[in-house]
């Protein structure tokens, strides 16, 4: 009676075992990284790629203060940190207030789309498109909803969004619109941009 007892409680603890490893993270999206995918069309509509050297920011709430090193026949210098062996070397320095701008996408060239993160806590995201062939740059806000999604309990939770509103100024893009509003893992082409001119 005994033994028949343990062998219940062995074959519960295996069954158990098993469960557990089935519920293992083998069942998580290998490709879980959520961010908001940005595809390049000529103003025609044509798929193109982007030749031009292209610099995303975004910016943060609140400001920051910048230390700028000025010094006669040098180039003006402008950090983060005070550096007091520049002044040493004959630099006067200034501080100033300034937006809290972080680069998303730094000097991309040849792409045809590009993968931006979104906000957790915000209903919008202000882009700054700068192009190295033109002066002006592009400002692009992104309106959206924000969501946690849970898939597998094992998995973690993920904040997923979703777009309500998109627009550009015209710099270098003619217009942009929202092709699929879902912002998840899967890939989707959530933004068409349409730059100026046709493609050759």
């Amino acid at each position: 009676m005994k033994l028949r007892h343990t062998t219940l409680l062995l074959l519960a603890i295996a069954s158990f075992a098993w469960l557990v490893a089935s519920c293992s993270s083998n069942n998580c999206p290998l490709e879980n990284t959520v961010v908001c995918n940005y595809y390049f069309y000529d103003s025609e509509g044509t798929a193109i790629t982007y030749n031009d050297t292209l610099t995303v920011t975004t910016l943060l709430p609140g400001m920051k203060t910048v230390y700028v090193y000025r010094k006669f026949g040098s180039p003006t210098l402008t950090l983060d940190k005070e550096n007091p062996q520049l002044t040493e070397q004959g630099y006067t320095v200034t501080s100033q207030q300034t937006r809290r701008d972080t680069v998303l996408v730094n000097k991309a060239v040849g792409k045809a789309n590009l993968q931006i993160p979104m906000s957790y806590y915000n209903d919008s995201d202000t882009l700054i498109f700068n192009y190295s062939s033109i002066s002006r740059n592009d400002t692009v806000i992104v309106s959206h909803t924000n969501r946690i999604y849970v898939d597998l309990p094992e998995c973690g939770s993920h904040q997923f969004h979703d777009l309500t509103d998109v627009r550009a100024t015209d710099a270098a893009i003619d217009r942009i619109e929202i092709n699929n509003p879902q912002v998840n893992y899967e890939g989707n082409e959530n933004v068409k941009i349409y730059f100026n001119g046709t493609a050759l």
